[in-house]
């Protein structure tokens, strides 16, 4: 059996489907960096890979991936009833609305800040500016400190983490340098801050503290029940705090998946210029139309293009055996587009998604699965939400979109608009603005 790494990597989001059609529809078997795989497609095959009698993620995910995108020790990497505790620490972080709520009044803070400067600069590469407002903003409802100084340095490693962990060349390269620097910022505030817990207490059975931590931020109680306080404080499976580093790695599949919002927020941006239509509709400020319309964006572009995890044991999948061990592949992009599952799958239509609920196990552009009890990410609320949210401000944004390549190269994993999205004359609204209640 053929190796497909190369083609994997020349052909990106297209390689599966491409398989998947040349076989008539039937499961793809093939070898990945010398591993047998089977590819599996549609809403059976989500279901039977989001059962962890059937699939297990430990030892899953290639080295390249782990050291870039989510860290060692990270939540991804675990199975059974460790991964259930320390997974039920991000559902319960990232699930509740009021907390989805609050971190949207960030998103729209920093929005507006940033906006308002964008006038009379000229040039605008949207792309950038995004990353810089979420960075800012994640950071605020996380709890985590951001010297203002370098908060651009921090989205450029956020994004950098990313943007490489599908790459063998230098984009890989700088994801892993960007997550060496950021677990270990991290880590020295995740150590700070018990440091700060551990204090003392001093006169009248009051904790007195410093006013400042070393990195100049407030240190004492006010901090408590935010995300960074949490994850720093969280017990595991057996009972133990996380290592200083674990804890940086956790906090961070945080604040990054955050920051990678930016892909689809560019997305949206992307689908109001070729259909300027849609500006009206979200003008208008029907949530319900918004919403639709962050969903159509996830559904529509490339994102992920499979999720992987490994065959727990001998296995039947469409009457072929499963031998254990093998890497099992479930097909994300070509299920998205899959006009079994979505007429004309190649239109952008947000009216697809609205007036019927969406079902799980059929659209899946960050994985499939229950978030409370499987794998599936327990932060796409915070990507609906924080993508409805900008979606409306993007479109009361007047601007004019110069002459660039705007094209989506689909041989690159993650790809976006290959200039960033310029954006020229850019002419700020003013308060009447989108996050109107705040």
């Amino acid at each position: 059996m053929a190796d497909s790494t190369l083609p994997l990597l020349l052909e990106g989001y297209a390689w599966l489907p491409d398989r998947r059609r040349r076989g008539g529809g039937a499961p793809v078997r093939t070898r990945l960096l010398g591993r047998r795989v089977i590819a599996l497609h549609g809403p059976a095959a989500v279901r039977f890979f989001y059962d962890e009698k059937h699939i297990r993620r430990h030892g899953a995910l290639p080295e390249p991936v782990i050291d870039t995108l989510f860290g060692q020790g990270a939540v991804h990497t675990l199975d059974g009833e460790p991964h259930r505790v320390r997974k039920g620490m991000f559902v319960r972080l990232l699930s509740d609305p009021a907390a989805v709520r609050a971190l949207t009044d960030h998103v729209g803070l920093e929005w507006r800040r940033a906006a308002a400067g964008w006038a009379g600069r000229g040039r605008v590469v949207l792309f950038d500016e995004v990353a810089g407002v979420l960075t800012r903003a994640v950071h605020a409802w996380a709890g985590v400190p951001l010297p203002e100084a370098g908060a651009d340095g921090v989205a450029r490693d956020l994004v950098a983490m990313v943007d490489g962990f599908a790459s063998a060349g230098p984009r890989r390269l700088r994801a892993r340098r960007a997550r060496c620097r950021q677990e270990r910022r991290v880590a020295r505030l995740v150590e700070a801050e018990r440091a700060d817990a551990a204090a003392p207490a001093v006169g009248a059975g009051h904790a007195v503290r410093a006013s400042h931590s070393g990195d100049g931020r407030p240190a004492g109680d006010g901090e408590r029940g935010t995300p960074f306080h949490t994850v720093v404080h969280h017990r595991d499976a057996g009972g133990a705090l996380l290592d200083a580093r674990t804890a940086a790695v956790e906090v961070l599949n945080i604040l990054r998946p955050t920051v990678a919002v930016t892909w689809f927020a560019v997305f949206a941006a992307h689908a109001l210029h070729r259909r300027p239509g849609h500006r009206v509709a979200l003008r208008g400020g029907d949530p319900a139309f918004a919403l639709a319309f962050a969903q159509e964006v996830r559904r529509f572009y490339p994102f992920a293009p499979f999720v992987g995890g490994l065959a727990a044991d001998r296995l039947t999948w469409a009457g072929r055996t499963i031998r254990p061990g093998t890497l099992v592949l479930l097909d994300l992009y070509g299920q998205n587009h899959d006009p079994d599952l979505w007429p004309r799958p190649y239109v952008f239509d947000p009216d697809r998604f609205r007036g019927a609920p969406v079902r799980p196990d059929e659209l899946v552009p960050q994985g499939g699965g229950d978030p409370a009890t499987g794998h599936r990410c327990p932060g796409e609320d915070i990507t609906l939400a924080v993508l409805s949210a900008l979606a409306v401000p993007l479109a009361d944004l007047s601007y004019r979109v110069p002459e660039q390549d705007l094209s989506i190269p689909l041989g690159r994993i993650p790809t976006a608009p290959r200039s960033g999205f310029v954006i020229e004359d850019v002419r700020w609204p003013g308060p009447q603005h989108p996050f109107r209640d705040q």
